[in-house]
C-alpha cells in the first residue's frame, strides 16, 4: 500500500484512472468507486502520502515542535493521528513546491487543499530574516493560494478538511504572546500612547492565515453545525487571549474574525460575552494591563446595538459591573471613544439606566487626572443628551454638586468644558426645568469664577452662563445672588473671626515666652 500511495504522489496529476480506482480507500480526492456507480463514496480519512528516502514519516515526529518555536501549544493528539505529517519535504531537506489548483482537474484539488494545509503547518523562525527564506516564501505562496481556495467556493468543505484547517490554524496563530519591552526593562512608567508597539516579526504569514481564517468563516460553503466542533469554547478562548497582542495589525483581525464568528456561531454567543467580561474583570480590578481592551469593546458596540427589547437583566448587570467600572483604569483615554459607544448605547436603548450611568461616572470621576476629567464630562454631555426629565431629576443634586467643582476648577480645559454643556439645547432644556434646584447648587461657582478665575475665556463663558439664568428666572437667580451676598458675608465674618483668634493667641503666646525668658535671667 506504501509503494501504491508513494507512486500517486510522483505521479502528482498525471495518475490515471486506474490509479485513482485502486487507490481510492487510501486518497482524500472526489473519486467515482469501481463499477460505474455514480453515488458518494464513503468518506475515508485523508492520508497525505508524504515520503522522505522512500519511508513515511511518523506524524507523532513532525507535530513535535521544534526547539525554535517552544512557544507555538500542541497539536491535540486525536488530531495528529488522523491529520499525518506536517510538511512535504524533499530527500534533500526542502520544500517541495506543491501545484497550483489551476494546474490539477477538479477531483484532485481537495487532496491538494489538504496536502497544502499539511504544508503550512509547519512554523518558521522570523526572528532571522536570512533563514529559510526559500521556504518562507514557499510557505507565503501556499497560503495565499488557500485563501484563493476558499474566496472562490469551489466545493463545500466535508467534516475531514474541517479538522486540516482547524490544525493549520492553530499550528500558526495560538501561540504564547512575547514580553512588553517595558517589561523587559522592568520600567513602571510606561505609557502606551508613547511608546511605539512591538510588532509581530512572523506578520508576513500571521496576516495570511488570519485572512484565510476570516474567508472560511464567512463562507457560505462553511456549515456551521458542522464547524462549531472545530471552534469550539476552547478555540474562541485561545482567540480572545490574542487579543493583548502588540501589534495593532494583529488586533484588527482579530476584532473582525471573532464579530464574524459571533455572527455565524449563535451557540456561541452567551460564551463570548461572559468571556469578554471576565477579561473586563481582570483587567479592571487585577492587571490594568491589556491592550486590546478598545477593540473588545468596539465588538461589544455592535452586539449591544443588537440587543432587543426590554434588556435581559444579564445585559444591565454587564453594564453595572464591567463597563462603567472601565472608568476606572489611569490608560482609560487609550479606549475611551469604544466604551462611551457602548454606554450610550445602553442608555438609548432603555433611558431608565441613564440614572445608573450617572451615577457611576461620578463614583469614578478622576480627582487629580484633568484629562480624564475633560472625557467624563463630554461622556456626560452625550448620557445627557438621552436622558429624560425623570431620570434627569434622580440624580441631578450630585451631578451638579461635581458641575461646581469643575467650573472651579483651576486647570482651564476641565472649567472651559464643563461650561460649554449650556451649548447644548437639550441640556438647557433639563436645566430649565428644574432651575429651582440646578442654580443653587452652581451659583456660588459661577460668581466665583466671574471674581477670581484667571483664564479669560472661562471668564467670559462664566458670563454668558450667568446672563442665561438672569433671563430663565429673575426671581430664583435674585434670591441666589441674595444668599450668596450673604453666606460671603459670614464666610468673611468667620475668616475675621478666626484672624482675631490667632493674632490673641500668638500675643499670648509672646508674653508666655517673655515672662519665661525673664525668669531664666533672674535665675542666672
Amino acid at each position: 500500500m506504501v509503494f501504491k500511495l508513494k507512486r500517486v504522489i510522483q505521479r502528482g496529476t498525471k495518475g490515471s484512472k486506474a490509479d485513482n480506482s485502486n487507490d481510492a480507500a487510501a486518497s482524500s480526492a472526489s473519486t467515482a468507486p469501481p463499477g460505474g456507480s455514480t453515488s458518494a463514496p464513503a468518506m475515508a480519512a485523508p492520508q497525505p502520502a508524504v515520503t522522505r528516502a522512500g519511508t513515511n514519516v511518523a506524524a507523532s515526529r513532525l507535530l513535535a515542535a521544534p526547539a525554535s518555536r517552544t512557544s507555538a501549544p500542541p497539536i491535540p493528539p486525536a488530531l495528529a493521528a488522523r491529520l499525518g505529517p506536517l510538511q512535504e519535504k524533499l530527500p534533500n531537506g526542502g520544500f517541495e513546491s506543491l501545484p497550483l489548483f489551476r494546474d490539477v482537474p477538479s477531483s484532485e484539488r481537495q487532496n491538494l487543499f489538504i496536502r497544502k494545509l499539511n504544508l503550512c503547518c509547519y512554523i518558521f523562525d522570523f526572528t532571522d530574516p536570512t533563514k529559510d527564506v526559500k521556504e518562507k516564501e514557499i510557505k507565503r505562496q501556499n497560503l495565499l493560494e488557500l485563501v484563493d481556495y476558499v474566496t472562490s467556493g469551489t466545493g463545500k468543505f466535508t467534516e475531514a478538511v474541517f479538522e486540516d484547517i482547524s490544525k493549520m490554524v492553530v499550528a500558526n496563530l495560538f501561540r504564547a504572546l512575547p514580553p512588553s519591552s517595558h517589561e523587559n526593562t522592568g520600567s513602571d512608567s510606561f505609557d502606551p500612547e508613547e511608546e511605539e508597539p512591538t510588532m509581530e516579526p512572523a506578520w508576513p504569514h500571521l496576516q495570511i492565515v488570519y485572512e484565510f481564517l476570516l474567508r472560511y468563516v464567512v463562507s457560505s460553503e462553511t456549515d456551521a453545525k458542522v464547524a462549531k466542533r472545530y471552534i469550539d469554547q476552547s478555540f474562541v478562548l485561545r482567540l480572545l487571549d490574542l487579543f493583548d497582542s502588540e501589534d495593532p495589525r494583529e488586533r484588527e483581525y482579530l476584532k473582525t474574525i471573532l464579530h464574524r464568528i459571533y455572527g455565524k456561531f449563535m451557540v456561541h454567543r452567551p460564551f463570548i460575552r461572559k468571556a469578554i467580561n471576565n477579561i473586563f474583570y481582570q483587567f479592571i480590578f487585577e492587571t490594568e494591563k491589556h491592550n486590546g481592551v478598545a477593540e473588545l469593546l468596539e465588538i461589544l458596540g455592535s452586539i449591544i446595538n443588537g440587543f432587543a427589547l426590554p434588556l435581559k437583566e444579564e445585559h444591565k448587570l454587564f453594564l453595572a459591573r464591567a463597563l462603567i467600572p472601565l472608568h476606572k483604569p489611569k490608560c482609560m483615554s487609550m479606549y475611551h471613544q469604544q466604551l462611551s459607544y457602548c454606554i450610550i448605547q445602553f442608555v438609548e436603548k432603555d433611558f431608565k439606566l441613564a440614572d445608573t450611568v450617572i451615577r457611576g461616572l461620578l463614583k469614578y470621576w478622576p480627582v487629580t487626572n484633568s484629562q480624564k476629567e475633560v472625557l467624563f464630562l463630554g461622556e456626560l454631555e452625550e448620557v445627557l443628551e438621552a436622558t429624560q426629565a425623570a431620570e434627569f431629576q434622580r440624580c441631578m443634586v450630585p451631578l451638579f454638586q461635581q458641575f461646581s467643582r469643575c467650573l472651579n476648577s483651576s486647570h482651564f480645559q476641565v472649567a472651559e468644558r464643563a461650561l460649554f454643556l449650556w451649548n447644548n439645547d437639550h441640556f438647557v432644556s433639563l436645566v430649565a426645568q428644574n432651575r429651582q434646584v440646578v442654580l443653587p447648587l452652581i451659583f456660588a461657582a459661577l460668581e466665583r469664577n466671574i471674581h477670581s478665575h484667571w483664564n479669560q475665556a472661562v471668564h467670559g463663558l462664566t458670563l454668558n452662563v450667568r446672563k442665561m439664568f438672569l433671563e430663565m428666572d429673575q426671581e430664583v437667580f435674585q434670591e441666589c445672588q441674595h444668599k450668596f451676598q450673604e453666606d460671603e458675608a459670614k464666610s468673611k465674618g468667620l475668616d475675621e473671626k478666626r484672624e482675631d483668634t490667632w493674632k490673641r493667641l500668638e500675643a499670648a503666646g509672646t508674653i508666655l515666652y517673655n515672662n519665661s525668658h525673664m525668669k531664666d535671667q533672674w535665675s542666672q
